[in-house]
């Protein structure tokens, strides 16, 4: 997989609306795909916490290491018995989990990590969005991408239904789980007049979701 062709601010989004469910009075954080630190060290320097990060590459993982406590730099299921067990209070997994192999066992680890009343949080594309559906459905492709649902780095596919059944089978509750970056075109309503309207998950790019051990 080749990340080095990724756009100049593929590794630095801000991400405000995932910071929206970060829960009250957190003291440690892990953000999974921390790219340049660039989410994490906005919530480390309005929260006075303590950050961590995991980074693929070499080069953002180095910018963030000197924004952020402490940085892992290679892929993330190498540092995962490093992580201290029943220590952070909430970890970030934004738009990281589909690129993984098995993001199954990760979560299913990642749980051992978090403190008493700790939690993951996680946006993960929408295979079921209202373009990815004109591609698949009705223009009968499936053509990989450069960025998006269909970006070629991509190893996992999800709805919010199977984001769902993954979370609960890897022990966790889940707090909230909800479709955000919502389209503002008027096509999901013509998609799902033959369906009576009952697939407006098509409206989302992503879901993102709070679960806790």
């Amino acid at each position: 997989m080749d990340y080095t062709k990724k756009a100049n601010d593929y590794f630095n989004h801000e991400r405000p609306e995932m910071m929206a469910f970060l829960p009250k009075n957190c003291k440690t954080l892990l953000d999974v795909g921390c790219g340049e630190g660039t989410f994490a060290a906005q919530i480390k320097n309005s929260e006075g916490l303590e950050a961590w990060g995991i980074e693929l590459m070499e080069i953002p993982g180095k910018a963030a290491a000197k924004i952020l406590d402490t940085v892992f730099v290679g892929p993330c299921q190498d540092f995962l018995t490093d992580l201290p067990d029943n220590y952070f209070d909430v970890i970030y997994c934004n738009d990281v989990l589909e690129h993984l192999v098995d993001p199954y066992t990760v979560l299913s680890i990642l749980r051992t990590k978090l403190s008493t009343n700790g939690c993951v949080i996680s946006s993960i594309p929408n295979i079921r969005y209202h373009k990815a559906f004109k591609k698949v459905w009705l223009k009968k492709d499936w053509k990989y991408e450069g960025h998006g649902i269909f970006d070629k780095t991509h190893l996992r596919f999800f709805t919010k239904k199977s984001i769902a059944r993954m979370y609960n089978d890897a022990g966790y509750t889940i707090i909230s789980h909800q479709g955000i970056n919502r389209t503002r075109s008027l096509k999901p309503y013509l998609y799902n007049i033959p369906f009576f309207f009952t697939a407006m998950d098509m409206c989302y790019l992503q879901f993102a979701t709070v679960a806790r051990k």
